[in-house]
């Protein structure tokens, strides 16, 4: 018989994930931390945004926050992303990974 420790992501007395390792597990917490923090400051805004969407994009954002964090500084990302993420595409292991590239644009 085996032991096998879990580490479980709750929020809100609802169980978000389960992971093998404690360094997975908190940064799944940190990420929803932050998650949290920047859909309440979405919220906040004068955009009509359902809140399913909100969620999304703030779980989205909260994930890729090195990359944003630059932008935020006013900094373009060193390389290229590669997108990996299996809610943005789906790909096989002999397909290349896509990789997205910046656009520059102004905002009127």
């Amino acid at each position: 018989m085996a032991v096998i420790t879990r580490y479980i992501v709750e929020r809100n007395g609802e169980e978000k994930m389960t992971f093998v390792s404690k360094k997975e597990a908190d940064a799944f917490d940190k990420e929803l931390d932050i998650a949290e923090n920047l859909q309440a400051v979405l919220s906040e805004s004068e955009l009509d945004i359902d809140e399913k969407l909100l969620e999304e994009i703030s779980l989205y954002i909260a994930r890729r926050r090195d990359v944003v964090g630059l932008l935020l500084k006013g900094s373009k990302p060193k390389k290229e992303s590669t997108v990996t993420d299996d809610s943005v595409t789906t790909e096989s292991k002999s397909q290349p990974k896509k990789k997205l590239k910046a656009v520059d644009s102004a905002v009127a």
